[in-house]
């Protein structure tokens, strides 16, 4: 296992309040908190996978931010970047549970730690010693947290690989053209992106179908389109200056689905983890990432399945960090 990350996660961290049962609050027999957060839950998969982030992101002192600080204590994910925040309140999403549509958030985010990320935090020493940033829309959707994203992603790109998932919730934006906006805006400093066909509808590129989707997203300025297509699995569109160039779909794997919170960020966790330990064929990539993925469903709780990097073997077990 690494002692020195090579990936850096930037985004927010939260408490998911996650239901027994499934149906609307009156039935659903409870709940428990959950460590939860896009960016929080993309690191600590990275973690469970055997490749530890740095991770950047603000925790409250309430209770709740004790919580999700004892989550990344019991991991391997260094503290340099997770920022102490004595005026927040730790930021919640309620989870409902529909056995048809799957879970949906609504997310309490006055004062919240992680939409409060400052510019200027993550140094360019620290930027210099990665070789992948992470970044997700989510904390592109609020200030500050928006303009130390964008700004994170400016400097990021002269020093290495930036990624942005950019994790459509209407209800964290005042529109949908402000969500077009900052994301194409942000695009020409990102060289990857993982998105599903209807968050980039959002964004504002349509096409038949996934190769021409890709295409377009790229001709914005990334060199890898990663697009997530549910029960159809994953495609994967590299330029000739992408580390996995030309194109490839993985249709994914067979799985009886508990919780698929969470399943997205642990994609794009074995995908981050393929590529950025030698990967170079796109298929490979996404049969990895798509793994990841798979394990996270099996189990309620975002990466609660992910109990290491030997879980991927029931899917996959050519797994080139442990090689």
């Amino acid at each position: 296992m690494s002692t020195d990350p090579t990936i850096l996660v930037a985004g927010d961290a939260l408490v998911d309040f996650v239901p027994r049962d499934p149906g609307p609050p009156g039935d659903a027999g409870g709940y428990e908190p959950a460590f939860g957060g896009s960016g929080a839950n993309a690191a600590m998969a990275l973690d469970r996978l055997g490749v530890p982030p740095l991770c950047w992101t603000r925790l409250a002192t309430d209770d709740l931010g004790a919580f999700l600080r004892a989550h990344f204590e019991a991991s391997d994910i260094p503290p340099d970047l997770l920022v102490t925040d004595d005026d927040a309140r730790t930021t919640l999403a309620l989870v409902t549970h529909d056995t048809e549509r799957g879970p949906s958030f609504v997310f309490y985010r006055e004062r919240g730690a992680d939409t409060r990320l400052r510019p200027g935090t993550v140094t360019d020493d620290t930027l210099r010693s990665v070789s992948w940033v992470h970044t997700t829309g989510v904390t592109m959707s609020v200030e500050p947290s928006r303009s130390a994203t964008l700004e994170l992603q400016s400097r990021a790109t002269d020093h290495c690989t930036v990624s942005l998932d950019p994790n459509w919730r209407p209800e964290m934006w005042h529109s949908r053209h402000e969500f077009r906006a900052v994301v194409r805006g942000a695009l020409p400093d990102v060289d990857v992106v993982t998105a599903t066909p209807d968050e980039l509808a959002v964004a504002g590129f349509e096409a038949a179908d996934p190769p021409a989707l890709a295409r377009a997203v790229a001709d914005a300025g990334p060199h890898t389109v990663v697009l997530t297509l549910g029960d159809a699995g994953a495609f994967c569109y590299g330029t000739d200056d992408s580390p996995v160039a030309g194109r490839a779909r993985h249709e994914g794997y067979d799985v009886d689905p508990v919780d698929t919170t969470g399943a997205g960020d642990a994609f794009l966790a074995g995908f981050v983890a393929a590529v950025t330990h030698g990967v170079r064929d796109p298929h490979r990539a996404l049969a990895l990432a798509n793994a990841a993925g798979a394990v996270t469903t099996t189990r309620a709780g975002a990466v609660t399945a992910l109990t290491g990097p030997d879980a991927l073997r029931r899917f996959h077990d050519d797994i080139p960090w442990l090689s």
